[in-house]
């Protein structure tokens, strides 16, 4: 991060707001690595699919027979038409609505209706092995689905070993679903929301009334793509209105964000970015082993954390919005020891998007010398 008179600036204004950058950022942060896209617990039965339009491109998630969950590009192979629009279940197979091209649950192209004239579905030449869907590379870790957009990140086990390893002591096996938080849309860049969640410099002032967790007894975690921040309640605080236990608040790059609350819960988070100034988010609430909460318990929770999460989203809303001043055009400030897991994330940020102006510059040096 650029350092002026001994202060560390932010990422610039245009990280946030411009559609160039953005564009970039689709085909580099979010394209290199491993993107959450969802939970396996939504896929009920066979034939289940959830379309969802991430780094601007639309991705289909289906569960096949044999109870697998695959992705593909949610497109159809003929005229590349986008397949499917809601979450349903499709039966066994997927039709295309314009000219009924349709596939099985493996993606794999069972009819293309008269394609090569009346009554001519297979025209010569045309194998339908070569015109399924498009796969996209997947991976599930307990109940969280990724995907690699660009098939080209490390294998998951290898990536994601930092945040793994912080779970070493939990069971994930045993966890189970109690709750979910649907925000919807959310007028704040991706970005935002994955830097407020990391950073414990707020929490005593915006969640004064939601939390009870002193500032003195917070710290941030860096390691390697894995980033956040924890908090070791030295007093126990018995308003059961109000968090007040100890917590690690965890992300893995980019969009993963996990926090542990102690002895018995686990909130998952998925921030889907759909454009510069737009991001989706919902929350997973958890028990881990295997214990259960009364629904009176649950109401409490998820009251508890829809008051929170709102007074987040009021915050990084105001942060987009501070982003069209010409006074942000620096980036602002980071705290130098509050502030460091920001630092890591905006620096992740920085490496992936130069890799892609390197990559241009080559690009235009081999046609120059042609």
């Amino acid at each position: 991060m650029p350092k002026i008179n001994n202060c560390i600036h932010g990422l610039p204004a245009k990280s946030y707001t411009d559609q160039q950058f953005w564009e970039i950022e689709c085909n580099t942060v979010l394209a290199d690595g491993w993107l959450f896209v969802g939970f396996v617990h939504e896929f009920l039965k066979s034939g289940d699919v959830i379309p969802i339009s991430i780094a601007g491109k639309p991705i289909l998630l289906i569960k096949n027979n044999k109870d697998e969950i695959t992705a593909f590009h949610n497109v159809c192979s003929h005229r590349c038409l986008k397949l499917v629009n809601e979450t349903k279940n499709v039966g066994k197979i997927i039709q295309c609505p314009y000219h009924s091209w349709t596939y099985d649950l493996d993606g794999k192209l069972k009819a293309a209706p008269h394609f090569g004239g009346t009554n001519q579905h297979r025209p010569k030449g045309f194998n339908y092995l070569d015109h399924g869907l498009k796969p996209i590379r997947i991976h599930i870790w307990h109940d969280w689905i990724f995907v690699n957009l660009n098939g080209k990140a490390k294998k998951f086990t290898e990536y994601a070993k930092p945040i793994i390893k912080k779970f070493k002591d939990v069971n994930l096996d045993k966890i189970k679903h109690v709750a979910t938080l649907d925000f919807g849309q959310i007028n704040s860049n991706w970005k935002f929301l994955i830097e407020n969640f990391i950073e414990p410099y707020h929490v005593q002032f915006v969640h004064k009334t939601t939390t009870k967790q002193p500032l003195k007894d917070h710290y941030t975690i860096v390691d390697g793509i894995c980033l956040g921040s924890g908090v070791d309640v030295k007093e126990e605080n018995k308003d059961k209105n109000t968090l007040s236990v100890s917590s690690r608040y965890l992300s893995l790059f980019p969009n993963f964000i996990i926090g542990s609350y102690f002895p018995n819960q686990i909130g998952v988070y998925l921030n889907v970015p759909i454009s510069p100034g737009l991001t989706t988010q919902k929350r997973i609430i958890y028990t881990t082993e295997g214990k259960t909460m009364s629904e009176q318990e649950i109401n409490m929770q998820k009251k508890i954390w829809w008051s929170v999460h709102k007074e987040d989203h009021e915050i990084c809303e105001r942060l987009q919005e501070g982003r069209s001043s010409p006074a942000s055009k620096k980036g602002g400030l980071l705290s130098p020891h509050w502030e460091k897991s920001i630092q890591a994330f905006q620096k992740l940020i920085i490496e992936a998007t130069m890799r892609s102006s390197k990559t241009m510059k080559g690009k235009k040096n081999v046609q120059r010398s042609k």
